[in-house]
């Protein structure tokens, strides 16, 4: 199976306070994602980037969009497993 993908959407638009309006990431947070090598660190890095949409309250596509990747790339889906468990 592939490595987690990055959380990015490619839409890149910096604008809802450094937070790009498609991943609500920060560039700081897109350079750090790169850096992560282990797929436990990328999978919790994705269930934090959920809880910081949550806060912001504008990323309802961002969940669809990012499965439709994994899938694409036929990479585990951690956004599908965390909505199993709950």
């Amino acid at each position: 199976m592939a490595k987690i993908p990055s959380p990015c959407i490619d839409v890149c638009k910096y604008k809802r306070q450094g937070h790009c309006i498609g991943c609500s990431m920060t560039k700081a947070q897109k350079s750090l994602f790169k850096s992560l090598k282990k797929d436990k660190h990328r999978e919790a890095f994705v269930l934090m980037l959920l809880e910081q949409q949550a806060q912001h309250g504008s990323y309802t596509h961002w969940e669809k969009a990012y499965a439709k990747k994994c899938k694409k790339k036929k990479a585990k889906c951690v956004i599908g497993s965390r909505q199993d468990a709950a």
